[in-house]
């Protein structure tokens, strides 16, 4: 198996999709993920080679150093197989149009608040309203004390005709 040169992770696009609360457990799993990179980085991709022949002069044990060769040669560090990228993929691609159909709803959000923002944005300033500015942008809230007139203080249940919300039933005296 060769080297691993770079991390296969976008740590920078994954780091935007981590909501703000998680950041602490995020960066806590990074750190982790950067110290198992380094500590791959830091061996060898290949296994350092052995001077047989120099075991064979140091051993006096007949036989020994040749059966450690043969059992150094033979010996294959067993990697799993990857039984899970495939589920994976297949998951995603079932959740791709639910993904599509969120980004759509989100656009259209997105749309309809840059649209009260732009609203907002061509009113005049505050300081620059009058009473009929108000009355011509805001028919529906602004005073009309010709078509609605109100009476001191102005508030609802101080207005001719007033039901209290609180009130469920009339109940006829005797």
């Amino acid at each position: 198996m060769s080297k691993i040169s770079k991390t296969a992770i976008d740590w920078a696009k994954l780091e935007k999709l981590v909501p703000p609360e998680e950041r602490v457990q995020f960066f806590a799993f990074k750190a982790k993920s950067d110290g198992y990179f380094r500590r791959m980085q830091a061996s060898p991709p290949e296994p350092p080679k052995i001077d047989w022949d120099h075991y064979h002069k140091l051993v006096p044990v007949p036989g020994l150093v040749d059966k450690f060769k043969s059992e150094y040669a033979s010996f294959k560090v067993p990697y799993p197989e990857d039984k899970f990228s495939a589920e994976v993929d297949k998951q995603w691609k079932k959740l791709q149009p639910q993904i599509n159909k969120y980004n759509d709803e989100m656009k259209e959000h997105i749309a309809e608040a840059q649209k009260e923002i732009a609203t907002i944005n061509a009113l005049p300033k505050y300081e620059d309203m009058t009473m009929e500015t108000v009355y011509d942008m805001f028919p529906e809230i602004a005073l009309d004390p010709v078509n609605r007139p109100t009476f001191w203080p102005h508030t609802d249940d101080e207005q001719l005709g007033y039901k209290d919300p609180m009130q469920k039933i009339d109940i006829p005296k005797k």
